[in-house]
């Protein structure tokens, strides 16, 4: 499965042979009917990944595994840190609930290509319900749980769910936020109307269920099994908003089977996980990272997966990773902060099945790594990948016999297999610049935008040319491959991994009456990476300006709390060019 032994050998293949290369990886998932052609470019000028083979994401991620003699190996593992509840399910439970809620889903008229929105945090309901979904080919949109009723009902207006999914309650930290009315204010304010709301009642705070619209989760578990819809490779497994740089969320649409092969390649190659080792990601279940390796690439890979709700204190982690034999813990910088944070006075943790740390969504100092790598006595690196990929643009790989060079464990480290960046120089002759991809962009990736209930070429995400996808990452290119990062070339801001635009949280300020004009941009925070920080202009004339506090519960009215704007700088007039275009870089070192 594996015939190389160096990462120029596996980068080459790739490379300069990408046809056999990814039919080979293709043989790491079960088809109903394989594929023949790699790549195929559309009418519409983007590709296709294994154009009309035909698969289901949910048998490879479940059914396969129990029919190969897994049915008693934990798929799932869940712990609260809100509620200190904890959950294992083995494959075969896993398979009965799926296919239980799946039939629950088609009795309320859910088919294949209809789209599911699930509202939760990181349950094993959460997980259940996109398997399900995917088991019968609809398209399963994840939102933050956390989100306030406005954010809902745009997403809900964007992708017109048939089904809308909530958990009658979120937390922070212990406290239990009521998700019912949160949903009755969206749907108040959405022009589209689903057909029918589940809910997963929570012991916290169970709510009554609205006649007619309303339905039980538990008790959909219970229907008719559904079996598993073969569907063509391309065909959409699910939409993630991301916020872009003009403001506005974009839904990445990801395929079933570009994104099987990619996820089952990247364990083995990048992770250095096998069939019955136990991967950890700390994400929630809403982001990226949570797709992708806290749901699909370790259950597509025969492992078991632990999930947490909420953020994990250092004792968790190291009881976690105790207790149920972890080997590979995928986190974000800002949960290494905080364990840094908690654990100054601690001695690191024995932990002798943990192999190897990753982080994401955020940069990574050398420091925080060089403690990291003191603190747990293993390998921690840094990669680096977006929700438009879907998996590692540059990663270090733990899959081939040959070691990483001791020189790039700080930094982000080689491309991935079918990643070709090169780099535009913003001054001539300089060396770093934007980091563009070479298209096709490998399997995984996306498969375009949803707009207008449709699936768009990404041309926003493109140069001018059309040739390339832009990272709107800075950074440089060394001989040998490896990546170094420099920062955002546009204005999203990264607050704890999660990726909001700064225009977004601008459009919400200016709405307000008294506000003349306003510019955020994102400044360090020790703990959560960056965090936003608002200019504000107050229209003259006013005698009653609005206060900082004011403004802030604006934004977190529409957006959520989890934003994390705190400060509001006044100020009598924003940095502007000829043009008008403010510029934020000088707002940055006022």
């Amino acid at each position: 499965m594996r015939p190389w032994t160096t990462y120029e050998a596996m980068y080459e293949a790739a490379l300069n042979q990408p046809e056999p290369f990814w039919l080979a990886a293709a043989q790491r998932v079960t088809w109903k009917q394989p594929p023949v052609t790699a790549c195929r470019t559309r009418e519409d000028s983007w590709h296709d990944w294994f154009p009309d083979a035909t698969l289901n994401t949910c048998h490879n991620a479940v059914d396969r595994h129990v029919e190969n003699g897994r049915g008693a190996q934990a798929a799932l593992i869940w712990h609260s840190c809100a509620t200190r509840e904890r959950q294992i399910v083995t494959y075969g439970e896993l398979q009965g609930r799926v296919a239980g809620f799946a039939g629950g889903l088609r009795s309320l008229g859910v088919e294949k290509g209809d789209r599911v929105l699930i509202a939760m945090p990181t349950m094993i309901e959460t997980a259940i319900a996109m398997l399900a979904c995917a088991r019968i080919g609809a398209v399963h949109v994840v939102v933050f749980a956390g989100y306030a009723g406005p954010e809902l009902a745009r997403r809900i207006d964007d992708v017109a769910p048939k089904v809308v999914i909530i958990a009658s309650c979120s937390f922070q930290g212990q406290k239990p936020v009521a998700s019912a009315s949160v949903l009755n204010e969206a749907l108040a304010i959405a022009t589209h109307r689903p057909q029918a709301c589940v809910i997963v009642q929570r012991q916290a705070c169970p709510v009554p269920l609205l006649p007619v619209r309303d339905h039980d989760f538990r008790t959909l578990e219970q229907s008719a099994p559904a079996e598993p819809v073969m569907l063509r490779s391309e065909d959409p497994l699910y939409i993630l908003h991301t916020s872009g740089t003009m403001g506005n969320a974009k839904g990445i649409v990801r395929d079933n089977g570009g994104h099987a092969v990619a996820l089952a390649l990247s364990m083995d190659l990048i992770y250095g996980c096998k069939p019955g080792d136990t991967f950890f990601t700390t994400s929630d279940l809403g982001w990226v990272v949570g797709h992708s390796y806290g749901v699909y690439a370790p259950l597509i890979s025969g492992c078991t997966s632990v999930i947490v709700e909420g953020g994990a204190s250092a004792s968790a982690i190291r009881a976690l990773c105790h207790e149920h034999a972890v080997k590979c813990l995928f986190t974000t910088p800002t949960q290494m902060r905080l364990l840094r944070q908690e654990s100054r006075n601690l001695s690191g943790p024995v932990l002798p099945t943990l192999a190897r740390i990753f982080v994401a969504g955020e940069y990574a100092d050398p420091t925080l790594l060089d403690w990291a790598r003191s603190y747990f006595r293993k390998p921690v690196v840094n990669h680096w990948w977006q929700t438009e990929t879907g998996w590692s643009i540059t990663a270090h790989f733990f899959g081939l016999p040959e070691s990483e060079p001791v020189s790039l464990m700080d930094d982000i480290g080689r491309p991935a297999p079918g990643f070709q960046p090169a780099i535009v120089p913003s001054v001539p002759d300089e060396l770093c610049g934007e980091i563009i991809l070479s298209l096709p962009l490998p399997p995984g990736c996306l498969a375009g935008v949803w707009k207008d209930r449709e699936v768009h070429v990404p041309t926003a995400c493109l140069d001018e040319t059309g040739r390339y996808y832009r990272t709107f990452d800075e950074g440089m290119i060394n001989a040998d491959r490896a990546v170094h990062m420099l920062g955002r070339s546009d204005d999203v801001i990264k607050v704890a991994g999660r990726r909001i635009s700064g225009v977004q949280i601008e459009k919400i300020i200016a709405a307000h009456p008294a506000v003349h004009a306003c510019a955020v941009v994102a400044t360090p925070d020790e703990l959560r990476g960056q965090r936003p920080v608002a200019y504000v202009v107050i229209e003259a004339g006013r005698e009653c300006p609005p206060s900082s506090e004011e403004i802030i519960r604006q934004v977190n009215d529409v957006l959520g709390r989890w934003i994390g704007l705190r400060e509001i700088r006044f100020v009598r007039q924003l940095p502007t060019t000829v043009s008008g275009k403010i510029t934020r870089k000088r707002l940055l070192i006022s």
